[in-house]
């Protein structure tokens, strides 16, 4: 029934353009100029405003979350990554849970269903823009007008549909690592480092301040006459980057890089080539960034869809119950004070565990229950699972080492893989609260993402120097 869909759907997925795959084996410097032009690109979309805005003090309800979702307020990256996070999540369910049968290694049902991934997030990406165009963040449809209002949704649907394809030119082999991790990181990066080295200069209660951190303790340390107030207020200031954000940020990348490091690894031995070994390494980081992503993309639905009922219908009791948002009288980001959606948002300092235990609490355990139940989910669905992995040894007529029937070598992966995958996205949550209850720059969850992605980078472009090093070496005996 599954292969039927598919093949019903296959005159309008043959007309889903898709990147060819490589010919021949792309060179690593090709590779890395791929990255950086896709990287461009998405810069340049980040700077370009959207055509038929009306200009308002509409605050921004997902102010926090954009930094993790690569998006951009009011340009065309307002959608960011978020249409290919819920199609890919969407299609790798349906797909892993047999609603839809296909073999991977039948090329045509393999690019039926990533032609059928495009499609979704095409249609995920226009009916996101529709209802943030209905919904008033750009101004109402009286003010912008039908044309206008159409040239919005238009915009966002083609810059998506170009993250997209970016995306499959690196996963394709043009580029190194996917697009959704080159953007996520990109854009935490660029915030951290606007944060530390921002020239702009804010009026303040304490006189004119630099907004980033790092200059503005030069700045302390040459205008102020006390030293020690110069120290602290730079160490402690409010309401702006503090150097204290600085060294919670770079405490927490030191943790996750250390914790990195935890692995176990399996011996292989190969069944037909005598004394022909590996190992197969399960780290503590098992599934690294997926489990918190999807939660993050969980709660950002979550507070789209409150924000927009919440501003069209606050007089019912069920919307407020969703959630409550306040607006910043100055025009900033819009505040969630109550309601289902505000419990899903990390505490804003150690204090309020003290007066406000209940928010807390709830966040933690939702946090700890929705990585662990994501870690679970996905280690089935994407082809990780200790099933998977010994499909993978067979077909490669690898066996683990002093273990040769199947049974046992399942055991003995359930023993590790499993326990790392939960374990790992159970540990990344918790990460992600200490993070934020410290005041790393950004948010927790942010900041443990681009952790991982720059980790993954360096071990990719080490592979391929170890590869190298080691053809150079067999070309010179």
């Amino acid at each position: 029934m599954g292969e039927t869909i598919l093949y019903m759907l296959k005159p309008i997925l043959d007309f889903i353009p898709e990147v060819r795959d490589p010919t021949s084996r792309v060179a690593y410097k090709d590779r890395i100029l791929g990255t950086a032009i896709t990287l461009f690109i998405y810069l340049i979309c980040c700077q370009i405003p959207l055509y038929g805005v009306y200009k308002t003090s509409e605050a921004d309800p997902l102010y926090y979350m954009r930094v993790i979702l690569a998006s951009n307020k009011g340009t065309l990256m307002e959608l960011g990554i978020s249409p290919l996070i819920t199609s890919n999540m969407i299609v790798e369910f349906i797909a892993n849970s047999r609603m839809i049968t296909y073999d991977p290694s039948v090329p045509t049902d393999r690019r039926l269903l990533q032609s059928a991934e495009k499609l979704l997030s095409i249609i995920v990406s226009f009916g996101t823009a529709f209802v943030y165009v209905m919904a008033g963040m750009y101004g109402s449809i009286e003010s912008i007008g039908v044309f206008k209002a159409f040239m919005i949704i238009m915009q966002l649907t083609v810059a998506a549909i170009m993250i997209l394809y970016l995306d499959e030119m690196l996963q394709k082999g043009y580029g190194v690592g996917s697009g959704i991790s080159l953007f996520i990181a990109t854009n935490i990066c660029e915030t951290i480092m606007w944060k530390a080295l921002s020239p702009v200069t804010i009026k303040t209660e304490n006189g004119i301040e630099f907004e980033g951190a790092l200059i503005a303790l030069l700045h302390f340390l040459a205008t102020k006459r006390n030293k020690v107030t110069a120290l602290y207020l730079a160490f402690y200031r409010q309401n702006l980057t503090n150097i204290h954000n600085i060294l919670a940020t770079l405490f927490i990348f030191l943790v996750v890089i250390y914790f990195q490091g935890f692995e176990v690894n399996l011996k292989l031995v190969n069944r037909k080539t005598r004394g022909a070994t590996s190992t197969y390494p399960i780290k503590l980081f098992y599934l690294s960034n997926t489990p918190i992503i999807l939660q993050t993309a969980l709660i950002s639905n979550v507070h789209i869809i409150s924000n927009l009922l919440y501003r069209k219908f606050k007089k019912y009791s069920f919307i407020r119950l969703l959630g409550v948002w306040k607006t910043s009288p100055t025009g900033g980001p819009e505040k969630l004070e109550g309601g289902f959606a505000f419990y899903l948002t990390p505490p804003e300092s150690i204090s309020e565990i003290f007066y406000n235990p209940a928010h807390f609490f709830i966040y933690l355990t939702f946090i700890s229950v929705s990585c662990a139940l994501f870690s679970k989910l996905w280690l089935e669905l994407s082809g990780r699972s200790s099933k998977d992995i010994l499909k993978q040894l067979h077909d490669n007529d690898m066996v683990l080492a002093g273990v040769d029937r199947d049974q046992a070598m399942i055991k003995q992966l359930n023993r590790y893989i499993p326990i790392a995958a939960v374990v790992g996205g159970i540990f990344i949550g918790l990460l992600s609260i200490v993070s934020d209850l410290i005041g790393t720059i950004g948010s927790g969850t942010g900041l443990l993402l681009v952790v991982n992605i720059i980790y993954g980078y360096f071990e990719s472009h080490k592979k391929e120097k170890d590869k190298y090093i080691s053809i150079r070496d067999a070309v010179e005996f």
